[in-house]
């Protein structure tokens, strides 16, 4: 019989069928699954001291349980005395059972010892079903040992879903038991539509007094029309006066 990681098997057998219950899929191939997860970390000061990028690669190494490689720079920089073609990281993607293996030991494992953990932010998706998540020390992880360790130093790592919305990817994830601070809160990326359309409101509230103050210039220059109207009735009278008196003269 062959290895089969709990996660996975927890994917199969019970995380399916809930997903497809609450998003109602025709189809068990739309149920959104885990495609890969890539461990990344960059080691800046590499350009001085080599030696820092076979500390990364150790590590990450170690941390994933599969070999990584270093990650090269792709232009020059006089600035930073960097050339093309010089390591400035360290990276590992894991894809299949050491994917599910590394998932279940960031949750169950690394995730507990991160100093007051609340949960993780749901402010890492990017609006096509990935997630992406900082840790700040490699400590938190029971596979480095602190005594070897050179520099404490942090690493960025990115689940990539097949799922078409972020809710989606949310759900999965929290369902794979990654814990999520606010989980009945919307992710970021889907309510930025609807924090747009607020300033088209406001345009249409400050349309409003416009109208009023045309109406109130119509009234002003109604009301100042009507005493020269008069004035002009009054010098008539006047005229028909002197004309009479230059008759009786």
């Amino acid at each position: 019989m062959s290895y089969l990681p709990r996660l996975k098997k927890e994917y199969k057998s019970n995380i399916v069928s809930r997903l497809i219950k609450e998003f109602s899929y025709d189809n068990v191939m739309q149920v959104p699954r885990l495609e890969k997860i890539v461990i990344s970390k960059g080691v800046g000061a590499a350009v001085n001291d080599k030696k820092l990028i076979d500390h990364a690669l150790n590590e990450v190494t170690e941390i994933s349980g599969q070999k990584a490689i270093a990650t090269m720079s792709k232009k020059d920089v006089a600035s930073f005395k960097l050339r093309k073609g010089m390591p400035v990281g360290v990276k590992v993607t894991l894809r299949g059972e050491r994917m599910y293996e590394f998932l279940d030991r960031f949750v169950t494992t690394a995730l507990p010892r991160v100093r007051d953990f609340n949960g993780v932010k749901n402010t890492g998706f990017d609006g096509r079903g990935n997630y992406n998540l900082g840790v700040t020390e490699q400590i938190i992880f029971p596979e480095i040992n602190i005594d070897k360790i050179n520099k404490i130093s942090g690493m960025d790592i990115t689940f990539v879903t097949s799922a078409n919305s972020d809710i989606e990817a949310m759900q999965l994830l929290s369902e794979l038991g990654l814990p999520f601070k606010n989980k009945d809160e919307r992710p970021v990326a889907e309510t930025k539509s609807s924090v747009k359309e607020i300033p088209e409101v406001e345009a249409a509230v400050e349309e409003t007094p416009a109208v009023e103050e045309t109406s109130a210039v119509e009234e002003t220059s109604a009301v100042e029309e009507t005493p020269e109207v008069e004035a002009a009735v009054e010098e008539i009278p006047e005229e028909e006066d002197i004309e009479e008196n230059n008759k009786e003269d």
